[in-house]
């Protein structure tokens, strides 16, 4: 292997790192709902009729998760969020199929699949996950919007 070679081969080698390291620091990380990178800049509510639209009922929270027919990491995140809106009183997971509510999808900025919204009572995107959140993690953010008993 001659010299332009090795160069290209570490090069593609480290970029692959970077890469890795980039989408372990921020895949399933629960952020703020107004940070930047975000559509939604502020932390108003969501129309009520869009909510409804998607199948969100009255609930003290509620996990929205948005998901497409082929994603593995979706099927894990149904799976975490179920079993937490089940632990947990007063709080419900609505799934909905990105592909079929486009609109929905750019309303509310979700650029990829999975894309978890953490909703208060009132309607409002509290947080935000892309990727698979851990069930501690999801629990944390929970507790962060459930009254205290």
């Amino acid at each position: 292997m001659d010299t332009a070679g090795l160069i290209t081969a570490g090069a593609v080698v480290a970029l692959g790192v970077v890469i890795g390291w980039w989408r372990s620091r921020t895949d399933g990380r629960f952020r703020a709902a107004a940070e930047p990178e975000v559509a939604m800049t502020s932390p108003e509510r969501i129309d009520p009729t869009l909510l409804t639209a998607l199948g969100v009922g009255p609930a003290k929270a509620t996990l929205l998760q948005f998901s497409s027919a082929f994603c593995a990491p979706c099927r894990a995140v149904r799976r975490i969020s179920g079993e937490v809106a089940g632990m947990l009183p007063g709080v419900q997971h609505v799934e909905v199929d990105a592909e079929s509510h486009l609109d929905a999808v750019r309303a509310l900025g979700i650029w990829k699949t999975p894309t978890l919204l953490v909703l208060d009572a009132d309607g409002r995107v509290a947080k935000r996950a892309t990727g698979v959140p851990g069930k501690p993690q999801l629990i944390a953010v929970l507790g962060e919007l459930l009254p205290a008993r």
